[in-house]
Order: structure tokens, then C-alpha cells, then sequence
């Protein structure tokens, strides 16, 4: 595993070359929060950084119901009984394997692989603007209907789950990079994924952290053309309809 840290934010890494899985561990004064759980590859090695940092792992927060991002989460439920897990109310049905519809929702299908045994269910149900210690969450939705966004309140980084990848280039989710499709081929709504990536844009983020890619820090620049990119290409994709 591959361990990038940038001030207090840990990216945790499996595969890195070929098809690199994230995970956070985000360090406050006294505990430490989890973001995403990764493959089953991933729980070794976030369970060695959490024993040499040496502080309680107290939260884990889960950007969205993916299997890659939840793969270890049975494995760390168990070793951090006390950890309490987070999913948006929206996406704790993922956890399960419910991947229906609300009536108000665009009826096309979730994409992506979703867990068919996992035992871990979560302890909160996330909502727009909750806070876990330092962290913010917003509701991002568009890689599935109940993404969100976890922010960094005091460094300003946004932990963006499959809103963005880095990998081969910033692309908003949904928008294919024929480097690295996945995140593209897992996207539920490409409209509402533009709409949350103008969101995650008007947080000013320092440093955009994600599921797949290395981190970037000053993003703006980088983050206004994958915007502008999807927005030409779901423009064009409308005339053409």
C-alpha cells in the first residue's frame, strides 16, 4: 500500500499503477476519521497506519455505497467495534444491495457494483451539512443518487469520493478518460454529476482528494475545465438528440 500525506489528510492506496483504490484517514487532535473502506486488500494496511499514528479510530465515512469504496468495511467494523459508520441516507440502501429508485429520481439504472454480503450497516444516516469533528458533509450526488463530499474545515481540502478522478486526468464522474473509464462507466447521472462538481467548485478547495488518482492541491484551474469539458459534451450530446 502507498501512503501519500499532505498536512493532516492520509491517502491510503492499493494498486496504484494499475487501478489505484483510495481510502483517507484524516487526523484530528485526539482521533482519527476513515474515509471510504476501500477493497478487502485495503484493511491491512489502514489498520497498520491507524496503530503507528496512535490515536482512536472513531469515525468511518463512507463517500458512497460502491463496492470498492466499502470492500474492507466487515474487516474494520470488527477490529474498530467502536468506529462509528457513516453513509448519506440515501446510499445506506447500496449497503444492502437496494439499488431501486426513488419515484423523484432519474429513472435509469445505478451503475457500478454494489455489495451483495456485506454485514456492516451503518450507525448515522448522513444529511447535508452534518459534521464529524473538523469534517462537513455536502450531498454531491451524480456517481450515484447519494454521494456526498466530505470537507475539510480547517485546511480546505474536499474529499470528493468518484466526483472527480484524477487519474489520467481530472474528468468529472461519468465523463469517459479512455486511460481510466471505470468511474465513467459507474456514473448513475451525468447531469446531476456536472451540478455537484460546480458545488464541490464553489467550496474553493486547497486540495481535491478522490477515489482514484493522486491528490491535487490547488485545483481550481483544473476542476473549471473538467467542469467546462462536461458541460461542452452533454451540450453537444442535446443537439444531437
Amino acid at each position: 500500500m502507498r501512503i501519500t500525506r499532505i498536512h493532516n489528510l492520509y491517502q491510503l492506496t492499493v494498486l496504484p499503477r494499475i487501478f489505484p483504490v483510495n481510502c483517507y484517514i484524516y487526523e484530528e487532535a485526539d482521533q482519527l476519521t476513515l474515509i471510504d473502506a476501500g477493497i478487502p486488500n485495503s484493511f491491512k494496511g489502514i489498520r497498520k497506519l491507524v496503530g503507528e499514528i496512535n490515536k482512536p479510530l472513531t469515525n468511518i465515512v463512507l463517500t458512497h455505497g460502491h463496492g470498492d469504496h466499502v470492500g474492507a468495511l466487515d474487516k474494520l467494523k470488527e477490529a474498530f467495534p467502536n468506529a462509528v459508520v457513516s453513509i448519506s441516507e440515501r446510499d445506506s440502501r447500496l449497503l444492502s444491495g437496494d439499488t431501486s429508485l426513488d419515484a423523484d429520481e432519474a429513472q435509469t439504472p445505478v451503475k457500478g457494483g454494489v455489495p451483495k454480503s456485506l454485514k456492516t450497516r451503518a450507525d448515522r444516516l448522513l444529511i447535508e451539512g452534518d459534521k464529524i469533528e473538523s469534517l462537513q458533509v455536502f450531498m454531491t450526488p451524480g456517481h450515484t443518487p447519494g454521494s456526498v463530499s466530505i470537507f475539510d474545515t480547517k485546511n480546505g481540502a474536499i474529499i470528493a469520493g468518484d466526483a472527480f478522478q484524477t487519474k489520467g486526468r481530472v474528468a468529472i464522474c461519468g465523463q469517459l478518460v479512455r486511460s481510466f473509464p471505470f468511474p465513467a462507466f459507474g456514473t448513475w447521472n451525468k447531469d446531476l454529476a456536472i451540478e455537484s462538481a460546480k458545488k464541490i467548485l464553489s467550496l474553493n478547495p486547497t486540495l481535491l482528494a478522490v477515489g482514484h488518482g493522486n491528490m491535487v492541491e490547488n485545483p481550481r484551474i483544473l476542476m473549471e475545465k473538467a467542469i467546462n469539458e462536461a458541460e461542452e459534451n452533454l451540450s453537444t450530446k442535446q443537439k444531437g438528440a
